[in-house]
């Protein structure tokens, strides 16, 4: 079976639906303009950010965190 572009772009690359905890800091200070550390990013753990399998995050479901904690403020 073939695969789709979205399988060719993740092969190889980063899997924004599994990344570590380095490179969704990585992947966000890039991204935001401003550093983002990985012990920040734990520190949105421990605050109930979601953590999939082996302590993968998906990058949606943390932006997703991520606003409804803004908005709780």
């Amino acid at each position: 079976m073939a695969e789709t572009p979205m399988q060719n772009r993740v092969q190889g690359g980063v899997n924004p639906l599994a990344l570590s905890i380095e490179e969704v800091s990585r992947l966000l200070s890039a991204a935001g303009g401003r550093k983002v550390t990985p012990e920040q990013v734990q520190a949105d753990i421990d605050a109930g950010a979601p953590v999939g399998v082996g302590g993968r995050m998906n990058l949606v479901h943390y932006a997703a965190w991520l606003i409804r904690e803004v908005q709780a403020r």
